[in-house]
């Protein structure tokens, strides 16, 4: 087996089934698999997945146990000389798997590739080609640098849009919409961190895969369209928390031992207050 695909569902049927079909419809020449793990949908995902695609393999979970371990849960059962996580609200085009994978049978030293992420307007999805977020990169995005400054290497170093992004390069993060990692790597490195419910492991992923040696590179030569957050809009409350718990985490295990207490008090105050506000005005939202 060449490729294990696996897509996590949560009460996106209609997408998730858009996402297979985009899968099916590819020109692959090579052997591929799909596993889908559905996360305790309420929308007869599972039920409709096993009927119009009875060949793929489908892990049911009773609840929403979080993107980490439903990926992991799957990666367990993958056999594939390499593992995509793919977004069930992603489209993939037809040359994109294909091309992706011969060009990772060539680069042997690349643990992990990612795409041209393209949201459904035609704008770049930006968390597809990213730095780690270092409290000097986070401070200089948080402030506006990045975006006043977005060709300076310094100011920008959060989404490094200074690089040349029609060209094949080496980078720090891709996005778990679309990332190929051989599955030497992942025995190498461990699974996802389950730590992360829904943001941050593909991050962390990414810091591991780093630290072991290997290359993180951004293909841009193929894409997929990502119909961003599809799965999250439901709960935007629990989603505004995980995703700064998710900056405490990483900050926490990769960066704490490496800066002084003053340092780290700025980190957590700084991510705490973000949080504060970014409840502050999703409630507001509500209330009008």
């Amino acid at each position: 087996m060449d490729l294990s695909i696996v897509i996590v569902n949560y009460n996106t049927k209609k997408l998730t089934i858009d996402c297979i079909q985009s899968v099916l419809n590819s020109k692959l020449n090579f052997q591929y698999e799909i596993l889908v793990v559905d996360n305790g949908s309420s929308d007869g995902s599972v039920e409709q997945i096993k009927s119009l695609f009875p060949h793929i393999k489908v892990i049911s979970n009773k609840e929403n146990v979080g993107f980490s371990k439903a990926n992991n849960q799957a990666i367990r059962r993958c056999s594939g000389r390499y593992v995509l996580l793919l977004n069930s609200d992603t489209i993939v085009n037809e040359n994109t798997l294909d091309t992706i994978i011969c060009f990772m049978d060539r680069e042997t030293s690349i643990g992990a590739v990612g795409c041209e992420v393209n949201l459904p307007d035609g704008t770049l999805d930006k968390a597809c080609h990213r730095g780690f977020p270092t409290p000097e990169a986070s401070f200089y995005y948080m402030i506006g640098l990045a975006q006043k400054y977005p060709t300076s290497p310094k100011y920008n170093s959060y989404h490094k849009s200074y690089l040349n992004m029609k060209e094949v390069h080496d980078i720090d993060c891709l996005v778990g919409a679309f990332m190929m990692v051989r599955k030497e790597v992942i025995e190498q490195v461990g699974l996802l961190d389950e730590k992360f419910f829904m943001y941050g492991e593909d991050i962390d992923w990414c810091y591991r895969i780093k630290e072991a040696g290997w290359r993180i590179v951004y293909n841009p030569t193929v894409s997929i369209v990502h119909y961003k957050g599809a799965s999250s809009r439901k709960k935007p409350l629990k989603i505004v928390y995980e995703f700064h718990r998710a900056m405490y985490l990483f900050h926490k295990k990769h960066y704490a031992k490496k800066y002084n207490f003053f340092i780290n008090s700025v980190v957590y105050t700084g991510i705490t207050l973000k949080l504060a506000f970014a409840t502050i005005n999703n409630l507001l939202k509500k209330v009008h």
